[in-house]
């Protein structure tokens, strides 16, 4: 099955839609917490293969995936995700990302942001992705 993004009705007052894909439970309550009180809605996923299960992603978002997914990493979640027309704004969230990670990610247009996550740079660039896409 075809991933495609859904023209679900989005109304206007709805909140922008964060879609997190990271494994560590504690890291998806804490953004799920922390984007709540910033007004964003999230919508998380353990893994690659849960989120390609579920085809239908929102038609205004944004991505964050933790590159170190059990199964298949971030980055190549990504590149599938562009590879089935997937076109929301992406976001790359690890630990100490060595030099050809960020090259490649660089050459996706795809911003890391590294764990842990003490200060607000990920709500910072989760921001001007949706202000990008919007």
């Amino acid at each position: 099955m075809a991933l495609r993004v859904t023209g679900m009705p989005i109304p206007a007052l709805s909140r922008p839609m964060v879609v997190l894909v990271d494994d560590d439970p504690a890291v998806t309550h804490a953004v799920q917490f922390s984007f709540d009180l910033e007004g964003l809605e999230v919508r998380s996923y353990r893994d690659a293969e849960s989120l390609l299960a579920n085809p239908v992603l929102p038609e205004n978002g944004c991505l964050v995936i933790d590159q170190n997914l059990p199964g298949m990493s971030g980055l190549s979640l990504l590149e599938r995700l562009r590879e089935e027309g997937v076109q929301l704004p992406a976001i790359l969230i690890t630990t100490n990302p060595r030099a050809a990670l960020r090259d490649r990610a660089a050459t996706a247009g795809i911003p890391i942001v590294e764990k842990p996550l003490l200060t607000d740079a990920l709500l910072t660039t989760v921001r001007t992705a949706l202000s990008r896409s919007a």
